[in-house]
C-alpha cells in the first residue's frame, strides 16, 4: 500500500518509535515519502530507526522522550517544530503493561503507571500537537488503542485506559475536526511484539492464540504500520472518530466451522 500512497513534504512524530509497531510505522511512512520523527525513552534503539529511515531517502530525527512527561512532550515538540516547522501526522504509540494480575492484586504503581502512559501522557502530546496542526490548518493522528477496548478481559487496568483512550479519540476527533484535524484509532490484536509476549513467544501459548484468529496467524507489526500509513493519508481523508480493528478477526470471534467438510447444496450442483 505504502507504494501507492504520497506523504511527501509531510513531517510525521512517532511515539514509541523505537520498536514493534511504532518502528514499523515509521518506516512505513518515510517508505510513503514522509519525514520521520521517532521518540521513546531510550537512544540508542531509536538511532537504529532513524538511520534506516534516512536511508529511504527523507528527514529523520531520534528524540528521547517520555509520553508520561509533560515536559518531555513540550521539550519533543519544540524540537520538532525548531527543526521540521510543522507537524503534519501524529502516531501516539507508546504504552505500557506493567500488571498481568487479578484486580484485587493492583497496587497503586501500577495503576497510576499504567493511565500515566497509556492515558494521560498521550493525551497532553496530542493537545501539544494539536495546537500545532491548528495553526497549519489540519493534520492527522492516529492512536494506538487494542482490541482490549471493546470487551472485558483478563489485562484489567490495560483494558480500562485503552477503552478509555478509544473514547478520547472520539472526542478529540469530535471537537478537533473543525481545524481540519482527523483522529482516528488502530485496536491491534495479538500482534508479534514485546509487550505481547506472553501470548505468543512459546510455541504453545502461539498456537493458542492462533486458534482463536478467523486468519488463523498472529499479526506482525508491519499488518499495522500499513494501516497507520492508510489513516495518515489523504485516502482516509473523509475518516475521523474511528477505531479500526487490526486484529485478523478476533472480535468477531474464533474460526466458524473449522476443519469441517462442507457439501454443496443439491440446488448448486
Amino acid at each position: 500500500m505504502t507504494t501507492q500512497i504520497s506523504l511527501e513534504g509531510k513531517v510525521a512524530v512517532v511515539s514509541g518509535g523505537s520498536r514493534g509497531i511504532g518502528a514499523a510505522s515509521a518506516l512505513a511512512l518515510a517508505d510513503a515519502g514522509a519525514d520521520v520523527v521517532v521518540a521513546s525513552r531510550k537512544l540508542p534503539d531509536l538511532e537504529q530507526v532513524a538511520e534506516k529511515i534516512r536511508a529511504k531517502g527523507v528527514r529523520s530525527m531520534a528524540l528521547v522522550a517520555h509520553v508520561g512527561k509533560t515536559e518531555d512532550s513540550k521539550n519533543l515538540v519544540e524540537q520538532v517544530m525548531k527543526e521540521f516547522g510543522r507537524i503534519d501526522i501524529l502516531l501516539n504509540n507508546a504504552g505500557t503493561n506493567p500488571y498481568l494480575g487479578p484486580l484485587l492484586g493492583v497496587e497503586e504503581w501500577a495503576w497510576d503507571t499504567t493511565f500515566n502512559v497509556n492515558l494521560r501522557g498521550p493525551f497532553f502530546l496530542a493537545q501539544l500537537v494539536a495546537r500545532v496542526m491548528k495553526d497549519q490548518g489540519g493534520g492527522a493522528m492516529i492512536n494506538t488503542v487494542s482490541v482490549a477496548s471493546f470487551r472485558a478481559g483478563e489485562l484489567n487496568i490495560y483494558t480500562v485506559t485503552k477503552a478509555a483512550y478509544m473514547m478520547l479519540t472520539e472526542i478529540m476527533a469530535k471537537e478537533w475536526g473543525q481545524w481540519g484535524i482527523r483522529v482516528n484509532a488502530i485496536a491491534p490484536g495479538i500482534i508479534k511484539t514485546r509487550l505481547s509476549e506472553i501470548q505468543w513467544k512459546e510455541p504453545e501459548a502461539a498456537k493458542r492464540s492462533e486458534s482463536i484468529m478467523p486468519l488463523l496467524r498472529l499479526g506482525e507489526s508491519e499488518d499495522c504500520a500499513d494501516v497507520v500509513v492508510f489513516l495518515a493519508s489523504d485516502l482516509a481523508r473523509y475518516v475521523t472518530g474511528v477505531t479500526l480493528p487490526v486484529d485478523g478477526g478476533q472480535l468477531v470471534g474464533p474460526p466458524g466451522h473449522r476443519g469441517v467438510e462442507v457439501p454443496v447444496p443439491e440446488s448448486q450442483k
